[in-house]
């Protein structure tokens, strides 16, 4: 199956599909992306409205107290780290980049908690600039669908899926992966018999047994 062939299945099943951190504005997404590390976007969502109904900007964020920051985050994973984190990019945000989110991979990756994966959902949600972020549902999609290797990095993935999807597919196609990984393509007891791609998959013949026989 092509990568056009991919990506005309992905349309079918996931046309409206889109970033699913709440935010109003480019300062919540870059937070909440942050804080999403290792941790699903329901949790986030659960944290950030008391977040930042008291640290409604960078500048108020910049000048909290950590240990308050810590208590409003607690029920996400590495809690502590990731309020150091957001506290650093805040000030960062605001001591360089004039309270603005920036639009560069290079500015984006010098500021605390910001790797290029989150810089590249920023781009792509702050600016509209194409970008193609690699978490774990597009790591294991694209490694699954022979997109990439079992043994590539997210980095090699994200080269090899930029070279095979259309730029202006890059945001779009990004969405439909964390979807169809997220709610059909688990890393654990995948849906496969509602899967289009279960010929091709790579997984298919440790995932594939559905009530004693396999889906093909």
């Amino acid at each position: 199956m092509t990568p056009e062939e991919i990506i005309g299945h992905l349309d079918r099943l996931y046309p409206d599909a889109r970033c699913e951190l709440d935010h109003r504005n480019d300062y919540e997404m870059a937070v909440a992306v942050i804080l999403s590390a290792q941790t699903t976007d329901a949790s986030v969502n659960r944290v950030t409205p008391g977040l930042f109904e008291r640290f409604p900007d960078p500048a108020s964020l910049a000048a909290a107290d950590q240990q308050e920051v810590e208590e409003l985050i607690s029920s996400l994973g590495l809690y502590r780290n990731k309020a150091r984190s957001i506290i650093g990019f805040a000030k960062g945000v605001t001591e360089r980049f004039e309270g603005r989110v920036p639009a560069s991979m290079d500015e984006l990756v010098s500021l605390p908690g910001v790797g290029r994966k989150c810089a590249n959902v920023i781009l792509a949600e702050c600016h509209g600039i194409p970008s193609l972020a690699v978490d774990t549902h597009v790591s294991r999609v694209s490694k699954r669908l022979g997109l990439a290797y079992a043994k590539d990095t997210v980095d090699v993935i994200e080269r090899k899926l930029c070279r095979k999807i259309p730029r202006e597919r890059w945001i779009r196609t990004h969405h439909q992966m964390i979807f169809f990984g997220r709610y059909l393509c688990h890393a654990r007891n995948p849906k496969c018999i509602r899967c289009p791609f279960v010929k091709i998959c790579h997984e298919k013949k440790k995932n594939l047994k559905i009530g004693g026989l396999t889906a093909v």
